[in-house]
């Protein structure tokens, strides 16, 4: 279960290229053994630490090492995003073990709630892109570890999301289209609309947008218009032409498959690796509007009595590092440190960056939206959609 593409009901991606290699490796991390410094290697080796860390920061890896080097991660991404990061984080600290227990995002949070009410906290770090449920959940008291990292100091402003939640990525929500299906290729949402307008009988029913009584479909449709109200108008002509979907791997599939033409407010995670995998023979295509691209920060927190939260810190600190960052991208997720690698295949937010205008890259603030806020944007789009 991939709770991105199966995200869940308000009260308040899966990566085709292939990356067996890593999938094993994270097998290994699960069981608990050590991991080879470098591919075809036998040796492990010891962190080094950077010079800009605390002087006391040995400390933090013997600890680690001193509560058995377990972590237990409850995450909404799926295993073949996080195998690149947990191969190369064991690689690092070969005494570690991590398991990832891959949940719903309401779940994750429903259930580090109980688990802490009843003194029984066991996951370690809480990892998800569904901001209204993470900003709901940091409004409760001791949510978080109060932890500041030495990487951000490397970072954008950006990467603290909020008190206690750091970034793992910067996701695009974009639009996806058949290019057997479709004339041209909608570089916005403009474009669409323009398209679906010429023959609105031959797309009715054909084009797919993210159900918004799903958290994610909510959050990234609601701060598209928020951002760029004058996309309202493109929304005339898109949405009653649209079916909504409550997983970007359905509208994913069913893309590919031909049952719909387009899809808006796609997630890349899953979407964007099929786009740039050669089996789809150039079929599925992923673009960033130009004129209004909502980018999602994947949050991070570590528990407040996390069982093992030294290993906790080392997991943040290398999710955040430069090694930890090049194995986001490689694992599928948007990277955002300036240094990564830009490879073919990869999507970092520097290509956001290099692809949208800044003025229309929209970053959504992880702040609680109200009750009424929410009623007034879920009557106007479904409005429009039915």
């Amino acid at each position: 279960m991939e709770s991105e593409n199966h995200m869940t009901k308000r009260p308040t991606a899966r990566r085709l290229v292939p990356v067996l290699a890593a999938i094993a490796v994270v097998a290994t991390a699960l069981a608990g053994c050590s991991a080879p410094a470098q591919p075809g290697s036998t040796e492990t080796t010891e962190a080094v630490i950077p010079e800009y860390y605390p002087a006391d920061y040995s400390d933090v890896i013997q600890e680690s090492k001193d509560e058995g080097g377990e972590l237990l991660l409850y995450s909404n991404v799926d295993q073949e995003n996080l195998a690149p990061i947990l191969r190369d984080f064991q690689a690092q600290y070969p005494w570690t073990s991590v398991s990832a227990e891959n949940l719903d995002s309401d779940v994750i949070f429903q259930r580090q709630l109980s688990e802490a009410a009843t003194g029984g906290t066991k996951a370690d770090v809480l990892i998800s892109n569904a901001v209204q449920a993470w900003a709901e959940y940091a409004e409760t008291d001791n949510a978080l570890l109060d932890y500041d990292s030495p990487e951000l100091s490397k970072l954008p402003d950006f990467a603290k999301l909020a008190p206690g939640i750091f970034a793992v990525s910067f996701d695009p929500a974009g639009i996806t289209y058949n290019t057997s299906l479709f004339p041209d290729e909608p570089k916005s949402f403009a474009d669409l609309a323009k398209t679906i307008g010429t023959n609105p009988e031959e797309f009715d029913g054909k084009i797919t947008a993210r159900d918004i009584e799903g958290a994610y479909g909510f959050t990234a449709s609601r701060a598209l218009v928020e951002a760029k109200p004058e996309i309202w108008k493109s929304l005339e002509t898109i949405l009653p032409a649209t079916r909504p979907e409550s997983s970007s791997g359905t509208q994913n599939e069913k893309v590919l498959a031909g049952e719909y033409s387009a899809g808006i407010v796609v997630s890349s995670a899953p979407a964007f690796n099929i786009s740039v995998d050669p089996a789809t023979s150039g079929l599925f295509k992923y673009v960033l509007p130009s004129d209004g691209t909502v980018v999602l920060g994947r949050g991070m927190g570590i528990t407040p009595n996390a069982p093992h939260q030294a290993t906790a810190k080392l997991f943040v600190d290398f999710v955040l590092s430069e090694t930890g960052q090049n194995a986001v991208a490689e694992g599928g997720l948007a990277a955002y440190r300036d240094s990564v690698e830009q490879k073919d295949g990869e999507l970092t937010f520097k290509l956001i960056e290099d692809t949208v205008d800044a003025d229309n890259i929209i970053r959504v603030p992880y702040e609680v939206v109200s009750e009424a806020d929410v009623a007034e944007f879920s009557d106007k789009w479904n409005g429009l959609a039915n």
